[in-house]
């Protein structure tokens, strides 16, 4: 027998069995084999509006909100009266910063249950959060017209109490005495003093905005490089790191590849150490810009929030300054071409066009800057529309065309949670690394760095697990809106 769509009732028991299981996989936060399993449940009966919105939340939890958007309007289409359709795309389209679109799902939620305390509660959060945005947006400064947060700070002004026990910058000079105190005191949950805060900023800030956009990176034989993905202020894994790995130093350079922050609810311990480690030594710490080190990423995600609490919130715009002088690309030994996200839409992109990006801005929404933080590879040939909903998806024929035209061997980018900290795809000649064990301490996944050695520059690729951190969990600085829907 079949249904009213044309679905055997076989194949209907058979979707609902694989529905089973991709809940199952959910729940043991096994979000990619969910997807898997929603996919061949619609594929056998796709007109069940509940697969669509399920496998939409799976998505959400990858953070590819782009596909999340997608699968939940189809759900909506199957049904407009299902209320979880306009949940999870409203819950998607938040995630993306986009309150206006998601304000509208909430309404309709709200009209659908006009009597659920739940739904009314979110629709709530979701209005301040958009009347909030609306007013900052009406009182922001055009860029043209703002003045330098950094021009105005004087740290030599500022005292630093008797009773103050923590580290000290003893004049103008970070050292690595200093840097072992601060470290052992953030792991002991002790703050910075702020006068030494806005020093390792500000300093950080200075030799920053005068790298150009694309660095180059010279690697002497018989020495090596370590490159490291994102770390999503997770300090308690950034200690493990060079617990394994040894401290940066001019013998011992690193390159962190964006997404310093978010998430993690230590991103304030993680980029001061970062920060402190690249006016100790410029040479030993290369830091990349990532999609997280931007305004809008920083208002949802949490580290706004945390700078507040541990710092002030005059840290903030000074944050939003620095980030945007960070480098977008590196070359190491004219071979290896790291970047946070991916390539481009178009072909024919040198490394020249790289080097000529204005970086000092937040992220555009398209162009060359949007999708060297936002891009993705795929397995298909080509590209692809983003599971993201920003950048684009692209597959090994656009790697092999960009590394050829450049002169290069390899491509070394970060931005994606890997069940073994790494992959290597697209026939050997791109390697993702993600340093963030257990991500948003739920993922499972393990972490790696790559360590490369001149001359030959081949990757050797090491792999950790989480260690224990203080009871704090993941997004304890968020935004409580997107608290509730994650």
């Amino acid at each position: 027998m079949e249904s009213i769509d044309g679905t055997s009732n076989a194949n209907i028991d058979r979707a609902e069995e694989f529905k089973i299981l991709a809940n199952e996989a959910f729940k043991a936060n096994r979000f990619s084999q969910a997807i898997d399993l929603y996919s061949q449940a619609i594929n056998l009966s796709g007109h069940k509006a509940v697969y669509w919105a399920n496998r939409a939340f799976a998505h959400t939890k990858l953070e590819e909100y782009g596909s999340a958007v997608q699968d939940a309007t189809k759900a909506i289409e199957i049904d407009p009266k299902y209320s979880k359709g306009y949940y999870r795309r409203g819950a998607a389209y938040l995630a993306m910063g986009k309150f206006k679109e998601a304000l509208k799902d909430f309404q309709q939620v709200k009209r659908n249950c006009p009597n659920d305390p739940d739904a009314t509660r979110k629709l709530k959060e979701c209005e301040k959060a958009y009347q909030k945005i609306r007013f900052e947006e009406a009182i922001a400064v055009k860029d043209s017209q703002r003045h330098s947060v950094a021009d105005s700070i004087d740290y030599h002004s500022i005292e630093v109490e008797p009773q103050y026990n923590g580290a000290r910058i003893e004049g103008e000079v970070v050292t690595l005495d200093f840097v072992k105190k601060m470290l052992d005191d953030f792991k002991n949950q002790k703050y910075l003093h702020k006068r030494y805060a806005y020093q390792i900023i500000l300093q950080a800030r200075e030799m920053l905005r005068a790298m150009p956009s694309l660095v180059d990176i010279t690697v002497s034989d018989g020495h090596h490089f370590t490159v490291c993905g994102d770390v999503h202020g997770q300090f308690y894994d950034l200690l493990n790191i060079f617990e394994l790995n040894g401290l940066p130093s001019e013998e011992n350079p690193y390159l962190f590849n964006g997404d310093f922050v978010d998430r993690g609810s230590f991103s304030v311990e993680v980029i001061l150490t970062l920060f402190a480690f690249k006016c100790m030594t410029p040479s030993a710490m290369h830091l990349a810009r990532g999609n997280h080190e931007s305004k809008n990423m920083n208002k949802i995600y949490g580290f706004e929030g945390e700078v507040k609490s541990k710092l002030s919130e005059a840290f903030v715009e000074l944050f939003a300054e620095v980030f945007c002088c960070l480098p977008l690309a590196h070359v190491i030994n004219d071979k290896v071409f790291v970047v946070h996200g991916g390539l481009f839409s178009v072909d024919g992109v040198k490394l020249s066009d790289i080097r000529a990006i204005d970086r000092f801005c937040e992220p555009p929404e398209e162009g060359l800057m949007c999708e060297i933080l936002w891009s993705d590879p795929q397995p298909q040939f080509g590209r692809g529309p983003s599971k993201r909903g920003v950048g684009l998806s692209f597959g090994e024929d656009v790697t092999k065309r960009f590394l050829q035209e450049n002169n290069l061997d390899l491509i070394v980018r970060s931005h994606e949670v890997k069940d073994e900290g790494y992959e290597i795809e697209h026939d050997g000649k791109l390697i993702t690394v993600f340093s963030a064990p257990n991500y948003c301490d739920q993922m499972g996944n393990k972490g790696a760095l790559i360590r490369f050695k001149a001359p030959y520059m081949k990757p050797d690729i090491v792999t950790f697990s989480s260690v224990p951190h203080p009871n704090v969990m993941p997004m304890a600085y968020a935004s409580n809106f997107l608290r509730l829907f994650s």
